[in-house]
């Protein structure tokens, strides 16, 4: 019964975690529309892949996470400058664009799995987040500093990640689909959440960073 709650705990923080609209849900959205479900899926997987990295290394090296801040920091600064640039041109070329056409990011051979691992493994953001909420679990003893547990509430996690990347793949895909809305809107839309996330990433790296401390 505790292996189920540590498990469900995971699954439920990844998955609120990913309701809120930004790069990767949105990413997501944009797959499947403008692609297909199939490659959505490569691309969720891919997303969870690294997730499952980032929570099982967070949730077990504190210590070295505290003892490499400088590591994060510059991670956490190249975030900023890519989400930035990468909104940018995304919005320019929706807006010089004629008919229906691919935004950047998706205007490319790269097999979907693997740039679900890339856009999961360049967004450092995770790390004070699984911070934050492993510790407050670990604080209300309901998840313990055990192998056992780390690997069950990382699993969890994947889950929930799949589960929330999921609605915006089928739920983006239904309101798209009956707002008859065209790609151009949706790259538009991209594009600002691509600088909306820059901004917010360089808010937690100006005023935030001492969530690490």
């Amino acid at each position: 019964m505790t292996f189920l709650i540590i498990l469900a705990l995971g699954w439920l923080v990844s998955f609120l975690g990913q309701l809120p609209l930004g790069t990767m849900s949105i990413t997501a959205t944009q797959i499947t529309v403008a692609e297909s479900f199939t490659n959505a899926w490569k691309y969720t997987f891919g997303v969870t892949v690294v997730e499952l990295v980032y929570v099982r290394f967070t949730v077990s090296g504190v210590g070295w996470i505290m003892e490499h801040k400088l590591f994060f920091e510059i991670a956490n600064w190249l975030t900023v400058v890519l989400f930035l640039t990468l909104g940018i041109i995304t919005i320019v070329q929706a807006l010089r664009q004629q008919g229906d056409k691919k935004p950047v990011l998706l205007n490319n051979t790269i097999n979907r799995f693997l740039l679900g691992a890339t856009m999961s493994a360049l967004n450092p953001a995770q790390i004070p987040f699984w911070f934050i909420w492993s510790s407050y679990l670990m604080g209300l003893h309901l998840l313990h500093p055990v192998s056992m547990e780390f690997n069950i509430f990382s699993i969890g996690c994947g889950i929930g990640t799949i589960t929330g990347l999921a609605v915006y793949m089928y739920g983006g895909n239904w309101v798209i689909t009956r707002m008859k809305a065209g790609t151009k809107i949706l790259n538009l839309i991209m594009g600002g959440i691509f600088i909306i996330a820059a901004l917010a990433q360089l808010y937690r790296v100006l005023f935030v960073h001492e969530a690490l401390a």
